[in-house]
């Protein structure tokens, strides 16, 4: 498929993705976003793409995964709804309203993380760097499975060893 029939094809699918789209956000500039960041990766992925097979069905599973990933963020970030009349959005994530407070938890959270063994250490800093489980397999030479399971028992040893801190990631 060439880049001018990609992109044509591309942009006949544009009003599905609008309504597809507010199936997810059911908000219409979330749904208007969601379209245009799908439409933006399929074109940046677009050698991903395997010719004379469902074209539609492909953009829509990549709007799909971006909604999905999205949402995860918005789950870890802490965001959470308040009941009350007002409906405020509100996050428990700290929000640097007391950096004296942030700083020294960030010390003891650095203080406790080198005291991790090498093994669990490395992995669990990759990942709060933001690197994703397959980038931190290569570099570390291991295998994907490992990568999780380092990362999973890093943290629990780290809960462990602040108990004062439990109620953040609450």
């Amino acid at each position: 498929m060439s880049t001018i029939e990609f992109n044509d094809s591309l942009i006949r699918l544009e009003a599905y993705l609008k309504s597809f789209a507010m199936t997810f956000t059911r908000n219409e500039e979330d749904a208007k976003d969601l379209t245009q960041e799908t439409m933006l990766k399929a074109i940046s992925y677009r050698d991903y793409y395997t010719p004379q097979t469902n074209f539609k069905a492909w953009v829509f599973t990549i709007m799909r995964n971006i909604f999905i990933n999205q949402y995860r963020r918005k789950v870890k970030s802490g965001t959470i709804f308040d009941h009350s009349k007002e409906l405020y959005l509100l996050s428990n994530a700290t929000d640097g309203s007391n950096p004296t407070n942030n700083y020294m938890i960030g010390k003891e959270l650095d203080k406790q993380i080198s005291k991790l063994n090498d093994d669990y250490k490395r992995p669990f800093e990759l990942h709060h760097q933001g690197f994703k489980y397959k980038e931190i397999a290569d570099e570390l030479n291991i295998p994907i499975g490992t990568v999780k399971s380092r990362i999973f028992i890093a943290r629990k040893k780290l809960m462990d060893l602040l108990p004062d801190y439990a109620y953040l990631s609450n």
